[in-house]
């Protein structure tokens, strides 16, 4: 079961661990002082069994509202300055699919289900996260 929602966020690529200088050689133009934006498109992946009596993985309209939950943290938002989780954790696209999976995962009530999360900031830039791989 895949469901897939759209997002718009702006952030600054720009690691307070680097010189500004090593930010500029690092990051490039994406370390505009200013910021830039992004149309995102996130992906949620659920597997398991299907259960006998409802014949689903997961209620859809619950991981409809689970997600909606997670996306009003990040929709029209500066991710830099609006959201906790990028104060200590640079807002590269592999962060904030990590973010977005933590937190669903949080909210979900059988968080045992959630495969996978990908999320494009373009058509050729495209994370998956899976989770903390044991």
């Amino acid at each position: 079961m895949e469901r897939v929602e759209e997002f718009s966020s702006a952030h600054r690529l720009h690691s307070n661990q680097l010189t500004d200088e090593q930010n500029v050689e690092v990051f490039g133009k994406c370390n505009n002082f200013h910021g830039h934006g992004h149309n995102y498109v996130w992906k949620v992946k659920l597997r398991g069994p299907i259960d006998p009596i409802t014949g689903m993985v997961y209620d859809l309209a619950k991981l409809v509202n689970e997600m909606k939950t997670i996306l009003a943290t990040v929709d029209h938002k500066n991710l830099d300055k609006d959201v906790p989780y990028f104060e200590n954790h640079t807002s590269t696209c592999e962060n904030v699919a990590i973010y977005l999976y933590n937190s669903l995962q949080a909210v979900m009530s059988n968080p045992s289900v959630l495969y996978k999360v990908s999320l494009a900031e373009s058509p050729k830039n495209i994370f998956s996260y899976k989770g903390q791989q044991v």
